[in-house]
């Protein structure tokens, strides 16, 4: 009985890897996108550039072993070192060789930076189910803008690389220059405010064809200015293309997703908006040598025309003579295709005349048939039938049927009709149906 009830309700037995994939996933699952704060411990980076290190509660009561790969950890911007006080971004799983739990690291930040990550995930959120972010409100760049707007600090080094790029890439470019401040409590409102003058003075028939969003790289807290939903909201409501070069190439702000393009740097967006005056020039040279080359085509095609035009007005005669033998060949297709009509008709004359000849009699037996038919109804409906049964009909001297006794006077004389002959008779008196 015991062993019976022991089969019934045993436990199902894992294999070691069946399981550890199992707390794997569930972790995974449970613990996917979670954010830890704690000191960085023994961190080693291999050769491979992967980074490894343990990462201790603040207090030392607790340890979570952290792996980040290559592509992560070229993206954080400080070099993470013994006791750094940090927020990562990752999600729990479990080493499979070692059945070690581990944290796979996805982005790391110096701590005080989390809540900050935290507030632009929600705003970015937010702001994106809006359809600030879509695609499809993306406007094109100018190709060959005549005049662009940057917004940036006249004080930023920022500002002197994006007029240094255009200056030796497209000094034929006219900049308009919209100062603001791009750090600090007040930057937000300034920024809003530059971008609404670039608006005003392009609907005032500047003509501004794109504006440059600029600054310089720092820390989150530096650029946090274009994280503010003032100032996406303005770059996404601006009435002129917006390229955004904040920070460096790693460093991505919300007025980056508003923006119609982003740039990876200052330098970046001033090379984005236009093209090297170099290579438009080059560009141009190739027009015009193929425009030269097409031209010279069509005017040696044309003069060839010309050639061949006055050769044949020149000699009129070879004219006439080739419609001549033009003429002649026509005639000869006509007469032979006459003569093969002609030949086909003879061929075909015996059976168009039998195909003729049985529709004639077909049709004169058709008729006979019908004539027949006709005859035998008329003669059922003769009058001599109906003598034949025993009645007759009378008439007058003139031959007209007699239908009434009204029209039969006493003593007239009258003829009786019978199947084989006449009786000549005489009224010897009338009696009228309606007298009775």
């Amino acid at each position: 009985m015991w062993q019976r009830d022991r089969e019934d309700y045993s436990p199902r037995v894992w294999g070691v890897q069946a399981l550890v994939q199992a707390v794997g996933d569930s972790l995974s699952a449970r613990f996917g996108g979670c954010v830890v704060r704690g000191e960085i411990s023994g961190f080693t980076r291999a050769a491979s550039g992967h980074g490894y290190f343990t990462l201790k509660d603040e207090h030392g009561q607790a340890a979570l072993r952290c792996a980040m790969f290559r592509r992560a950890l070229s993206q954080v911007d400080f070099t993470p070192s013994e006791g750094m006080l940090v927020e990562v971004r990752g999600n729990l799983a479990v080493y499979e060789a070692r059945g070690e739990l581990q944290m796979v690291i996805e982005s790391m930040r110096r701590a005080g930076a989390g809540a900050m990550y935290e507030q632009f995930l929600r705003l970015r959120a937010k702001l994106e189910a809006e359809g600030l972010f879509a695609s499809e409100r993306k406007r094109a760049i100018p190709a060959y803008p005549r005049r662009v707007a940057v917004v940036t600090s006249l004080a930023a080094a920022a500002l002197r690389d994006v007029l240094t790029a255009l200056a030796r890439r497209a000094p034929h470019v006219e900049v308009w220059i919209s100062p603001t401040s791009v750090q600090g409590g007040e930057a937000p409102a300034q920024i809003v405010s530059a971008l609404a003058k670039v608006a005003m003075a392009h609907h005032a028939g500047q003509s501004i064809d794109a504006v440059l969003l600029v600054r310089g790289g720092g820390a989150l807290e530096d650029l946090w200015s274009f994280n503010d939903e003032r100032v996406v909201r303005a770059v996404a409501a601006c009435a002129v293309p917006v390229i955004c070069g904040v920070g460096h190439e790693s460093d991505v702000t919300l007025a980056d997703f508003a923006a119609d393009l982003r740039a990876p740097t200052p330098t970046a967006a001033a090379e984005l908006v236009a093209k090297d005056r170099a290579e438009l020039l080059s560009q141009l040279d190739g027009l015009q040598r193929h425009m030269t080359l097409r031209v010279q085509q069509r005017l040696d095609a044309a003069a060839q025309r010309l050639d061949q035009a006055a050769f044949r007005l020149s000699r009129p005669a070879q004219v006439l003579g080739r419609q001549r033998q033009q003429l002649a060949l026509l005639e000869h297709r006509l007469l032979a295709a006459c003569r093969d009509r002609a030949r086909w008709a003879g061929q075909n004359l015996p059976a168009l005349d039998a195909r003729m000849k049985r529709s004639v009699a077909l049709t004169l037996e058709r008729a006979a048939r019908q004539l027949q038919s006709s005859h035998e109804r008329l003669e059922s409906l003769s009058p001599a039938r109906v003598l034949e049964r025993g009645y007759a009909w009378l008439q007058n001297e003139q031959g007209h049927p007699v239908v009434s006794a009204a029209e039969v006077a006493v003593g007239q004389p009258l003829q009786g009709v019978l199947r084989d002959g006449v009786l000549q008779l005489n009224v010897t008196g009338v009696e009228m149906s309606g007298s009775r």
